[in-house]
């Protein structure tokens, strides 16, 4: 023991918890530990359970041990890893499990995203061996375990994956699947897909096939369809014989069926057109950072579905999986995006940093690959990716990601110029961001309009590709008040989104895709003279309360939503929790 035992709270960030400001920029290694009895069954020396330790998440680099063995080392901070720790706990009936992780937050050029420790060696400004981890992302660097820990059972012969895909017309539609069995050769697996009713529309059997579906119900985004994010289950069963014993597993996936299409200057889904209005987002909170909070998901869930948004990215990194199952069931549609961000050094496009990404873009897509919800990967945000080793990093990233996962179109998000941009050649969808008028010629409203059309133009005529507006927006200060409209006022928050939704109104009737405001709510960064306790460009504030900005979007994405809608005028949002 190093240093004070605390009680910290699973999952949450370790930063804010405390009174003590050495623990909220804390850099270096923390060590979790508890202890837990588990059922008896679970520890009767019987070769056929297996005992499973399963994080949610942990950012960023994990050792874990159980009863001071050690069972797993993770690196990466934003999904999941488990491992079997069956062979320590069997045969010790009635002795708690104690397990015990060791965590650090520290980023290297090499991690992902990136980061670097610079140690200041001035002796007459800082005391001896004082460094800082300089990042290149603006969001505070939380850490902690941030999703839930579980312990969970399964036969020692197991259904340990399952990838499913589907194509649809109009009156039928195929539900293609591969299920990995992992214990055994000698298994059978049969598999029955029911609606939401409970009725049995198709059943199969074996690791691979192919599922007829007639009439089907297709999944479809919120507001697009007067029932969205409709999804089937997937019952897959499997039985082994292992010893004389008969071991069955069972799992059940939710399904839902659609389709996603890109052209030159359409975004379709079900083969109809899709205009991505929306947000993009932060897992981030008071009190409890980036850890995994209930009442707080529900209540942006509610926000999103007042405000008339109809997507979100996973701005900068992966969320929780609970958030996941949430954008499946309420037809919120997603760009995932890995924590690629802040990849600005020419050393983090090395091959070190390429391994590290592929690895990174393979537990992703294991992870959310049948998740209706997730129409797109995003593989970088704001990367330089005009340095020359770009090219050759993004395209391979790009091709393996598709390898991985043919069903989806890949981008990633783009802040360089359209000439410049090497890695841009390899996306589907082109996605940028700008701040005219106010990382650009600060207080200019006026020159949006010429700056925005023109860029919108350029990477049009260079690429013939879809464009979505990934990132606009401006801080306001809540309560902060100007006319005529001055920074950081409201006024001038709301007077930056019409210039910009202006623009948007004309090129959407061409080829662009969609609109993603920067960002849904407040969020914290690291201190800095730009920075009041974080960024201040939500259009809700940290606590979730409405800036006079999140009326001009609500307004504007409910006009667009009854434009473009097959449904009778939809007057007003819904509560999502009834």
């Amino acid at each position: 023991q190093t240093g004070p035992v605390i009680d910290m709270p699973v999952p949450s960030s370790f930063n804010d918890i405390t009174q003590d400001p050495s623990l909220e920029n804390y850099i270096g290694w923390v060590w979790y530990e508890k202890e837990v009895l588990l059922p008896l069954r679970w520890l009767q020396d019987d070769l056929n359970t297996r005992v499973v330790l399963r994080f949610g998440s942990a950012h960023y680099y994990s050792i874990v041990w159980v009863n001071g063995v050690q069972v797993m080392e993770h690196e990466g901070g934003h999904l999941p890893f488990e491992a079997d720790i069956s062979s320590i706990l069997q045969g010790s009936p009635g002795i708690p499990c104690r397990i015990t992780v060791a965590l650090n937050n520290t980023l290297t050029p090499h991690t992902l995203p990136p980061g670097s420790i610079e140690y200041m060696n001035d002796k007459t400004r800082y005391p001896k061996n004082y460094f800082v981890q300089n990042i290149r992302f603006d969001f505070f660097n939380y850490a902690g375990i941030h999703r839930p820990v579980v312990l969970y059972t399964t036969p020692s012969v197991y259904i340990d994956d399952i990838t499913v895909t589907t194509t649809s017309s109009e009156s039928v539609a195929m539900v293609q699947y591969q299920v990995s069995v992992v214990g055994s050769t000698l298994y059978s697996l049969s598999l029955s897909l029911r609606d939401q009713e409970g009725k049995v529309v198709a059943t199969g059997d074996g690791p691979t096939g192919e599922l007829k579906v007639l009439n089907p119900n297709l999944w479809w985004p919120y507001l697009m369809h007067e029932n969205p994010g409709y999804r089937y289950s997937l019952e897959v069963k499997m039985q082994a014989q292992v010893n004389g014993a008969l071991l069955e597993d069972v799992y059940t996936l939710p399904v839902g069926i659609r389709t996603v299409h890109v052209t030159s200057t359409q975004f379709l889904i079900n083969g109809r057109p899709f205009y991505f209005h929306g947000v993009n987002k932060h897992e981030d909170a008071d009190i409890r950072g980036k850890g995994l909070d209930w009442p707080l998901v529900a209540k942006d869930f509610n926000l999103l579905r007042w405000l008339g948004a109809n997507s979100f990215r996973t701005s900068h990194y992966p969320y929780a999986e609970e958030i996941m199952d949430l954008c499946d069931a309420h037809g919120i549609v997603v760009i995932d995006e890995c924590p690629g961000v802040g990849i600005k050094l020419p050393e983090s496009f090395g091959n070190k940093s390429l391994q590290h990404h592929l690895v990174v873009m393979e537990e992703l897509i294991r992870r959310d690959k049948n998740r209706p919800s997730v129409v797109m990967w995003s593989v970088a945000n704001e990367p330089a990716s005009e340095l020359p080793p770009a090219a050759y990093y993004f395209k391979t990233v790009i091709a393996h990601t598709k390898a991985l996962d043919p069903s989806r179109p890949v981008t990633f998000v783009t802040d360089a110029n359209y000439a410049l941009d090497r890695g841009a050649p390899y996306v589907d969808v082109i996605c940028v961001n700008s701040y005219f008028s106010w990382y650009h010629d600060p207080g200019h409203l006026e020159v949006i309009p010429l700056q925005l059309t023109t860029q919108f133009e350029n990477w049009y005529k260079t690429y013939q590709k879809p464009i979505i507006q990934s990132e606009y927006g401006a801080d306001s200060v809540p309560g902060l008040h100007s006319d005529p409209p001055l920074m950081f006022s409201e006024e001038y928050q709301k007077a930056m989104l019409r210039e910009y939704h202006s623009v948007f109104d004309k090129k959407r009737k061409e080829y662009v895709i969609g609109e993603l405001i920067w960002n849904f709510a407040d969020f914290m960064t690291n201190q800095g003279t730009t920075r009041v306790l974080g960024n201040k460009k939500g259009i809700f504030t940290r606590q979730r309360q409405p800036k006079s900005a999140a009326f001009v979007l609500r307004e504007r994405y409910w006009k667009i939503a009854n434009e473009s809608s097959c449904l009778p005028p939809i007057i007003k949002s819904h509560s999502l929790f009834l």
